[in-house]
């Protein structure tokens, strides 16, 4: 009996063994759904129908964005871990993913525990940009106007928690003005009313930043590198003006836990063979982002690296959600 029992469990270590690799030796053979925090027209949406249109081509299946919009991406988040582990749910990974955790109070997920990440797509930073009714053209200049005007001034973000409104909250507390937040479910949405002067500012990520600012519906004043950044040399890091201050964001992908390994690694290998496609290289360049790969493990040391850093921001610029 025990050699009968032995040879039963054998068997069945066999077959689950067989099996794991063989759920993804077809994958994917239906779409998959790329869940995005902000609204379309964003950068975060920009790069992401840039990546899905290779990976649709890539796989001969779609990779379909879908913009849950809402509490600073958390909606978004919040969707893609209680979806089924399978890889066929993915979510587009940034900054305010490392942002709310510990940002937001009572979050109803822990992002490092409750995903696994698959791959790094870009580096990139964001860029301070005024409505051009606004009387000045240098850092300097905007902080002496903020000083001169207190509370008088409102930035747009596109929604708490993102590193386009921390950003601007570390930015206030080191120079020492007072400006008034007024959110939005993405960037996107909030162009316009920077353009009218309805809201002054913003500090967005670069490649929507770059795109309304190479059109002259908003100036450019710096970025939040803290140097130059190679895609627009011209435009000085904020930290020539404040020293020490930056904010340099990343995107990328994680999948709800229990993922398998086997498709984790399908998609890290198409991601990184799709970074080094120069015409992908070459759209990214283009909106200011530098493509970075990493393997999984190191996408996931550099998100828990990233919560730590802006754990220290949130508790330097003393803001919090509830």
């Amino acid at each position: 009996m025990r050699i009968r029992r032995a040879a039963v469990i054998g068997m069945v270590c066999l077959l689950s063994l067989g099996t794991a690799p063989a759920s993804a030796a077809d994958y994917p053979n239906r779409p998959v759904r790329w869940l995005i925090g902000f609204a379309a027209g964003g950068p975060v949406d920009i790069v992401a129908r840039i990546l899905s249109q290779w990976l649709s081509e890539h796989f001969g299946q779609q990779f379909v964005v879908e913009n849950r919009t809402g509490s600073g991406g958390n909606i978004a988040a919040a969707t893609a871990i209680n979806s089924p582990p399978d890889g066929y749910t993915l979510l587009f990974v940034a900054p305010n993913n490392a942002i709310s955790a510990s940002l937001y109070k009572h979050l109803s997920y822990d992002f490092i525990r409750d995903t696994v990440p698959v791959a790094s797509i870009i580096q990139l930073t964001n860029m301070l940009v005024v409505s051009n009714a606004l009387p000045v053209k240098t850092v300097q200049e905007f902080i002496d106007y903020c000083k001169a005007n207190p509370g008088k001034v409102s930035y747009a973000s596109s929604g708490y928690g993102t590193s386009v409104h921390m950003s601007a909250e570390l930015f206030k507390a080191m120079a020492g003005i007072d400006m008034v937040h007024v959110p939005y479910r993405g960037s996107a949405i909030a162009f316009p009313d920077i353009i009218s002067n309805k809201v002054q500012l913003i500090f967005d990520n670069l490649p929507s930043a770059l795109e309304q600012s190479r059109a002259g519906t908003v100036r450019a004043l710096g970025v939040t590198s803290p140097q130059r950044w190679p895609g627009v040399p011209d435009v000085p890091a904020i930290a020539e003006t404040l020293p020490g201050f930056e904010s340099v964001g990343f995107y990328g992908i994680s999948a709800p836990k229990g993922t398998p390994p086997e498709i984790v690694d399908i998609l890290n290998k198409a991601v990184g063979e799709a970074l080094r496609d120069p015409k992908v290289a070459e759209r990214l360049a283009d909106i200011g982002g530098i493509p970075k790969p990493m393997t999984p493990a190191e996408f996931g040391r550099l998100i828990a690296d990233e919560t730590e850093k802006w754990r220290k921001v949130v508790a330097f610029a003393g803001v919090s959600v509830d």
